[in-house]
């Protein structure tokens, strides 16, 4: 049995500060669900991550990451016949970056309803999904409605992250009634200051919200009280991609049963490993490194 269970796509991911000039790119793998399902293994959880994978280099790398964090991938499918997803991003002035996405008809996107262990998804505490991959094609949106099922028949808690891409929906509308569907399935519902326009129509009745503001820290709604945290001070290298890390934060405070107030404090502390590294999970921490 698994404490956590997540799906969603990997990326590969090339970055640097002028990608035609720079000879000292990087190359990682990314995406949320990977993120957040390493994030709460370093921090002492089990977590299975689903998706599909590609047999290319990039594919077999996010395998290798996630098994090397003791990640189960057990579910895990790999598809011959598709591509890894790929994004270039240039960091430009300052911290700004700028990020190109080639993930059309990915490996990632293939993912099916079929693909989805029932009995994984049920003995779990915790199912998380986000937007990300509802947006990503008519086979995953099904794929992540068919989790959240299960997981809401068996008692199993939902975690949504709204992750608004904009670049994954054909319409704002569109993105709207998606993402607001996949909100009212949500135990606990995360999003971003200017996420909460998209899925106003649950707010109300959503029984924890967990709202974050950037440099203005977090605040998390539940059962009608507000907790309010500050961001944490740490010189930010990289402040794109940390959605996820402090998602397993929070999620690990869950597990945990500790206090709402506690809980955005550890998404939060997460959150900073994060901005701190070039990447989205490489620079996540042990418990022991949590401070107290």
């Amino acid at each position: 049995m698994t404490e956590v269970f997540t799906l969603g796509e990997a990326l590969g991911v090339v970055s640097g500060d002028r990608l035609r000039h720079d000879m000292t790119i990087r190359l990682d793998v990314e995406g949320p669900e990977l993120t957040t399902a390493v994030g709460l293994a370093r921090l002492g959880h089990t977590v299975s991550w689903l998706g599909r994978v590609s047999a290319d280099e990039l594919g077999m790398r996010t395998l290798t990451v996630l098994r090397g964090e003791g990640v189960d991938v057990s579910h895990v499918r790999v598809d011959e016949t598709a591509a890894t997803g790929l994004i270039l991003r240039q960091r430009r002035i300052g911290r700004s970056s700028h990020a190109v996405h080639y993930r059309e008809g990915s490996a990632g996107s293939h993912l099916s309803t079929g693909d989805v262990p029932g009995e994984a998804v049920q003995s779990a505490r915790i199912l998380h999904v986000t937007g990300v991959t509802l947006g990503l094609s008519g086979l995953a949106w099904s794929a992540v409605h068919h989790a959240v099922k299960l997981a809401r028949d068996a008692g199993v808690l939902v975690s949504v992250d709204v992750n608004h891409r904009a670049n994954l929906w054909e319409s704002a509308e569109e993105a709207r009634q998606g993402l607001t569907e996949l909100a009212a399935s949500a135990d606990v519902l995360f999003a971003t200051q200017d996420e909460l326009m998209l899925v106003e129509p649950v707010l109300a009745s959503t029984p924890e919200l967990v709202v974050t503001r950037g440099a203005k820290g977090a605040s998390a709604t539940v059962e009608g009280l507000r907790y309010d945290t500050q961001a944490a001070p740490v010189t930010a290298v990289d402040p794109s991609e940390v959605g996820g890390a402090f998602v397993a934060g929070y999620l690990s405070a869950i597990l945990d049963g500790l206090h709402p107030a506690d809980r955005l404090k550890r998404g939060i502390s997460v959150a900073a490993f994060a901005v701190a590294s070039h990447s989205s999970w490489q620079g996540l921490p042990t418990r022991g490194e949590l401070p107290p």
